[in-house]
């Protein structure tokens, strides 16, 4: 393994060195090539990719410079994940944030990675979080930047660079709308991006725990009007002139809140200009992305040096990943902690002078949400396939509740419910100690807007006229139970299957409830 030498390099080889492939079978060849032409600075290899362990053997073999390899791990990585980024802070443990970057290091490392994406430092603070709330360590800065630390130590001593994302951050009526879908903008003032979203970048870059960024895609108007962040110099600059030296990377350049206005030929050297080191163009042709790079180049869009400053930075990077990790190895302490992040994230609210369990002799009418229409009778063989090697899984539950509530009953509603889907439940809950609801929502790119249906919303809010709805167990965005009447008692759980099972546990009393709420959220 040898270390390139910007003096050494072309301009094409520089300017390939500024990209980020992603790799897939369909340009694997390519890649190859363009790593044996030292024009490569990393290669995106997404943790689900088909192939994913010889496309990994691929692109090592044909390196040899220390090329980044790199990938997304908010939830962390292969068999061990969490509930989305949330869990983390809904658990509020320092040791279990550097438990995560640790666990999540050292497996990511043994699969052949050496850069990963995390932590994230957006801090929305209102509801309307296409994504954003449930990806978030939380609102308050200084709780948010305590667990980024601790999660970038683990990372670091398991051998990874860790690349904090999406800067500045994610707030205001920004949140509205889902950047892989559209253009988002926010109003936050200058002021309010330099003391809120920026501390945190600040406090771990001042501890050496900032190796990169990852810029996204919103539009700050009070900073920069015409541009989103990823291609925008005066956004660039706020963390440059912090000090900042680190590597600065943009998010996928093939989203909406960049592509629908700028198209695809010029973005990765507007971004290159802007002061971004390594566009990541996530197109699959990455020939095509090279190849429009090289000629905006050729067309003055870019400095020499700019592109030389950038290309250091790459360098720099690529050196950082041949320091020797702390730990090669997981503990048996180290897999029971990272389980713990799961079952300790999720959060109860009882009124005062009401219990904050239910009595397990009790007969309760549970009204489970589903994505598609389920016979738990016969254990989804058929109906569930919806769910398969999915987090929230509604036979899971529906045992998990008869096992702590053997005389209650379990009844599936869809999400969508149609007239004689309610009429049936409505009735069905008659006779009953109480009703709780079990709801869910998930997140996912190029959906929106987060929320429950609003069928089901009127659905609940109907029940609780009489009081029927004792309870409400939701996994996901808390955000979205703002829209219901006034329930006793919440338990809020993150998305992953050991949440939403331990938030039964929680509600029989077999298990402590010890999540925090991360947001200002209004339940009535």
């Amino acid at each position: 393994m040898k270390e390139l030498k910007l003096s050494e390099l072309t301009t094409k080889q520089k300017l390939g060195m500024t990209l980020i492939a992603r790799v897939y079978d369909g340009n694997i060849d390519y890649v190859v090539e363009q790593i044996k032409a030292h024009s490569l600075g990393g290669a995106w290899i997404t943790q689900g990719e088909k192939n994913r362990d010889a496309l990994m053997k691929a692109v090592k073999d044909a390196a040899d410079y220390p090329i980044l390899i790199m990938c997304d791990v908010e939830h962390g990585f292969d068999e061990y994940t969490i509930g989305r980024h949330n869990a983390l802070g809904c658990a509020g443990s320092e040791e279990l944030a550097y438990v995560f970057g640790k666990v999540t290091a050292v497996s990511a490392a043994k699969a052949g990675y050496n850069c990963v994406w995390n932590p994230v430092l957006d801090m929305p603070t209102t509801n309307y979080v296409c994504g954003g709330v449930i990806r978030s360590l939380g609102s308050d800065k200084y709780k948010v930047t305590a667990l980024a630390k601790a999660e970038a130590r683990g990372l670091h001593d398991g051998g990874l660079l860790a690349m904090a994302k999406h800067f500045p951050g994610k707030g205001g009526e920004s949140a509205r709308v889902d950047t892989h879908m559209g253009e988002a903008v926010t109003s936050v003032s200058k002021e309010t991006v330099v003391d809120y979203y920026l501390y945190p970048y600040r406090e771990l870059m001042k501890e050496g725990l900032l190796d990169g960024i990852g810029t996204g895609h919103i539009r700050f108007l009070d900073i920069d009007p015409e541009y989103p962040a990823s291609l925008s110099k005066k956004v660039n600059d706020l963390i440059r002139d912090e000090g900042f030296d680190g590597l600065a990377m943009t998010d996928a350049l093939d989203m909406m809140g960049v592509r629908a206005r700028y198209g695809r030929h010029d973005t990765c050297a507007m971004a290159l200009a802007a002061g971004n080191d390594m566009p990541l163009p996530f197109f699959p042709d990455h020939d095509t992305a090279y190849e429009s790079l090289c000629e905006c180049y050729e067309a003055g869009m870019v400095t020499e040096e700019r592109l030389n400053e950038a290309v250091r930075r790459v360098l720099e990077a690529q050196h950082k990943t041949l320091t020797p990790p702390k730990f090669t190895e997981l503990t048996d302490e180290d897999i029971a902690l990272f389980h713990r992040i799961n079952t300790d994230s999720v959060y109860r609210r009882v009124d005062e002078g009401i219990s904050p369990t239910l009595d397990a002799d009790g007969r309760y009418f549970f009204a489970l949400l589903t994505e598609t229409p389920l016979d738990l009778e016969s254990h989804g063989k058929v109906a569930v396939e919806t769910f398969t090697n999915d987090w929230y899984n509604p036979v899971l539950l529906a045992e998990k509740i008869k096992e702590n509530f053997p005389n209650s009953t379990v009844y599936p509603i869809t999400q969508f419910p149609s007239s004689p889907e309610n009429k049936a439940l409505l009735h069905a809950s008659i006779g009953y100690d109480s009703v709780i609801f079990v709801t869910f929502t998930k997140t996912l790119t190029y959906v929106g807007t987060e929320c429950l249906t609003s069928r089901i919303t009127s659905l609940i809010n109907a029940m609780r006229m009489t009081d029927h709805v004792s309870t409400v167990v939701h996994f996901g965005n808390p955000f979205v139970l703002e829209d219901l009447s006034h329930i006793p008692r919440v338990l809020i759980g993150t998305t992953s299957t050991e949440s939403s099972l331990a938030a039964i546990d929680v509600l029989a009393g077999k298990y402590p409830a010890l999540g925090v709420m991360t947001y200002d959220v209004k339940l009535k």
